[in-house]
């Protein structure tokens, strides 16, 4: 097209410039589109956050944080609900929940007003001055004072689990609508989040339960009390290779055993089930030295189990002698050594300059026996490493610890003995804890 007369050919095609008003509003469509962009990404991270939890506690604690930060909230809540609708549980996140988890169940919710009607009928409920409706009722003694509210209901597989209420903008104002559709899609998430945290919980139980049929009873034996523990690792799968164990055999000699199979989950649940119970049987033949009782173990897995890798310790108490004291024989396949606790309040891991090495790894290679006598009123405790292990710690440290722990308790109840171990290493278990306690009775 040929330029009209005066007109430059160099501004022919360019098109007119925007308006002031156009700029702002393009401007203005483009901050929405990043918001949107932001949100869309914020509401993705928090559905990866709490769908990678698997406790139901860390779960909800995570969905009420999530939610609250989403809409940029003051306070944010989850309400659980029975099968009659009541309030069981109150998660809490942001203004005041410090408060509500030391007050505990006295803050629940009543369940009346806009509660009540959240709980009646489950759909998303928006009120914008809490002050002015008369369905503000029901809110417990001492909760905070609130100005609007964001309710949605959670579902869990069609059946109403609870309710996600969110109060008070930071900057102020009602919720909106976007509010409302993000915490909508949240709650969605946060439904299969809470499902599969639940069956991860009851699989949970199941694991322990299994785990803790495949160990035994202890017997009754004169003049000797006896104490047994497990504790599983929190980590998932809580099941493992750990196990404790004592026979009585002929002569009236106890033999005690604790083992741990190399590996974690269900596999070696099942192999640790057939290395003890192969155990027993050697040490009830042989009746010999536990040295020998281990090289017997360590030639049937090479055979049998193509060299399965375990850390057992075998002890053997033998008869008493007049003054009540007792001789122990006791030998290592690369386990923690046997902690001796003594009514003077000393306790010390018997040395062994020679531990032995692990099952698996040379049935040919000797392994030591050794000897100790302890005294009247003397406690033995076999245990496996999860005892000892804490992150950032090293093995010394946590036998020492032990040891400290064990020495306090020298003459308390064996029971409260093996507690108050169990309680030092409360919390996050890296590995799973079997331990075996014996007291000689004084005369």
């Amino acid at each position: 097209m040929t330029p009209s007369a005066g007109e430059d050919e160099t501004t022919a095609d360019v098109p007119p410039l925007l308006s002031d008003e156009a700029l702002d509003e393009l401007q203005a469509g483009l901050e929405r589109l990043a918001r949107a962009h932001g949100r869309l990404r914020s509401l993705l991270d928090a559905v990866v956050t709490i769908g990678s939890a698997l406790e139901l506690d860390v779960v909800l604690h995570a969905i009420t944080d999530s939610a609250r930060k989403l809409v940029d909230a003051r306070y944010a809540a989850i309400g659980v609900l029975d099968d009659r609708g009541e309030f069981i549980e109150l998660i809490t996140s942001g203004f005041g929940a410090d408060q509500f988890r030391q007050q505990g169940d006295a803050q629940l919710p009543h369940g009346e007003g806009l509660l009540s009607e959240l709980v009646r009928h489950p759909a998303p409920m928006r009120v914008e001055d809490l002050g002015s409706d008369p369905r503000s009722v029901g809110f417990p003694e001492g909760h905070p004072v609130m100005k609007t509210l964001l309710g949605v209901p959670i579902a869990v597989r069609r059946t109403i689990y609870g309710n996600l209420y969110l109060a008070d903008k930071r900057h102020g104002g009602p919720f909106t609508d976007e509010d409302e559709e993000i915490v909508t899609a949240l709650a969605s998430a946060a439904g299969v989040a809470i499902e599969n945290a639940r069956l991860f919980e009851q699989l949970r139980r199941a694991t322990e339960e299994f785990q803790r049929r495949l160990l035994p009873g202890l017997p009754d034996l004169p003049g000797l009390g006896l104490q047994a523990r497990y504790e599983p690792s929190t980590r998932a799968p809580r099941i493992g290779g750990d196990w404790y164990d004592l026979i009585h055999l002929p002569g009236g000699i106890p033999c005690l055993m604790v083992g741990d199979v190399m590996g974690h989950g269900l596999e070696s649940a099942t192999l640790m089930s057939r290395i003890s119970n192969a155990l027993r049987v050697i040490a009830y033949q042989e009746q010999g030295p536990p040295s020998r009782v281990l090289g017997r173990l360590d030639e049937l897995l090479h055979d049998i189990e193509g060299g399965a890798m375990a850390t057992v310790v075998v002890a053997r108490l033998e008869a008493p002698a007049a003054d009540g004291s007792r001789p122990m024989r006791w030998a290592l396949a690369g386990h923690v050594p046997p902690l001796l606790v003594t009514p003077d309040h000393r306790a010390r891991y018997l040395d062994a300059e020679a531990g032995g090495h692990p099952l698996g790894v040379d049935p040919s290679l000797p392994r030591p026996d050794h000897e100790v006598t302890l005294p009247p009123g003397a406690t033995v405790l076999l245990h496996t490493d999860g005892l000892i292990e804490q992150r950032g710690e090293s093995l010394d440290e946590g036998m020492r610890t032990a040891a400290q722990v064990a020495a306090r308790h020298a003459t308390g109840p064996l029971g409260t003995l093996c507690d108050a171990l169990l309680a030092e290493r409360a919390g996050s278990l890296q590995d799973d804890i079997a331990l075996l306690a014996a007291r000689l009775h004084t005369p």
